[in-house]
């Protein structure tokens, strides 16, 4: 039997993103400009990343979903936890901040770790990857493709693995020089 949907919210993350930057007077624009400056050290050591661009609020406002790595920078412009945005969190989840980073840094899901995770749970339930897939509600090359991703997978996967772990996000996450 599936597990339900961790009911990761993105459009309560794009409401909030919304609100925050009506109270700032922000164009979208400039909104995803002040993103991409949270790393303003980083960018100047790396001219050639793209910078954050308005598509991955675009995404989220349209199907409340975007990826996992472009949320984490939406988050650390609002100072929230992505819990923060789930329905019902796990216990053990909430109340859990993401990594403080500085202007030479940025935030970055540890996808690998989240694999690996997942995986020695998979494994002490004695489960196959086919039917850890099926409980999630996903496909079994969404999970195992964690394993050597390096940019991304959906934020609602993200989180539903970790509601599944009953991990908070931040355990994942860290401060990156990419």
């Amino acid at each position: 039997m599936p597990l339900p949907d961790c009911n990761f919210d993105g459009f309560a993350l794009y409401a909030a993103l919304d609100a925050r930057r009506r109270e700032q007077s922000l164009t979208w624009n400039a909104l995803a400009r002040q993103v991409w400056d949270l790393s303003a050290a980083l960018n100047a050591a790396r001219p050639d990343d793209h910078p954050f661009s308005t598509s991955a609020i675009s995404r989220l406002r349209a199907h409340g979903n975007t990826g996992c790595q472009h949320s984490l920078l939406l988050l650390w412009w609002l100072d929230a936890a992505p819990e923060d945005f789930v329905t019902d969190p796990a216990p053990g989840t909430v109340g859990v901040e993401l990594p403080r980073c500085d202007d030479a840094h940025r935030l970055r899901w540890n996808l690998g770790r989240l694999y690996a995770t997942l995986d020695a749970a998979r494994t002490r339930r004695g489960a196959t990857w086919a039917r850890t897939a099926a409980r999630l509600d996903c496909s079994p090359g969404q999970l195992t493709g964690l394993r050597i991703a390096r940019y991304s997978t959906n934020m609602r996967l993200a989180m539903t693995i970790t509601q599944a772990l009953r991990r908070p996000a931040a355990e994942f996450v860290y401060c990156a020089e990419w």
